[in-house]
């Protein structure tokens, strides 16, 4: 859990992946994974108390780990009617997430700017120049396998 990074209004994308990873590998991502079960009656059965039960401590436990990973100074801006994680985590998302334009912008930013500057391995550069094309199809911008060449060759030494 100290591998999480810090939501600090700039990573929000890194964070909720760190997030998302350590609940799952310790298991309590389950108030994720599923929806809220219907609170248990008498008429409920054994299973059906069980996984209420498991699934209010999943809850619990991923706000509590959320929680910690935010700073205090955006904890605030998060109702306090919101119980559930995948709420929580939509409230989240909706103040601290980019906007796609912004991404693409500074996306194709890096993209133009991005040189090869005559040291180390001039197939790392092609890598993070196709590693920034492999982005911007994540956002459905596409970049034609000729273009990423060209600019490539463009700021490789004659």
């Amino acid at each position: 859990m100290n591998s999480i990074l810090i939501l600090n209004g700039t990573n929000f994308k890194d964070w909720k992946e760190n997030i998302e990873i350590t609940l799952g590998c310790i298991d309590v991502d389950l108030a994720l994974r599923t929806e809220q079960p219907f609170t248990p009656t008498t008429s409920s059965t054994s299973k059906d108390r069980r996984d209420y039960e498991k699934w209010v401590r999943s809850n619990h436990m991923s706000i509590m780990i959320i929680k910690r990973d935010i700073l205090e100074v955006f904890r605030g801006t998060v109702s306090e009617d919101i119980t559930t994680t995948k709420e929580f985590l939509v409230e989240i998302e909706k103040r601290f997430a980019k906007s796609d334009k912004a991404e693409a912008s500074t996306l194709l930013q890096n993209f133009i700017s991005t040189k090869y500057q005559g040291k180390g391995n001039i197939r790392e550069y092609i890598m993070s120049m196709s590693n920034i094309v492999f982005k911007f199809k994540a956002l459905k911008l596409e970049l034609s396998e000729d273009l990423l060449i060209h600019l490539v060759l463009i700021y490789l030494p004659a």
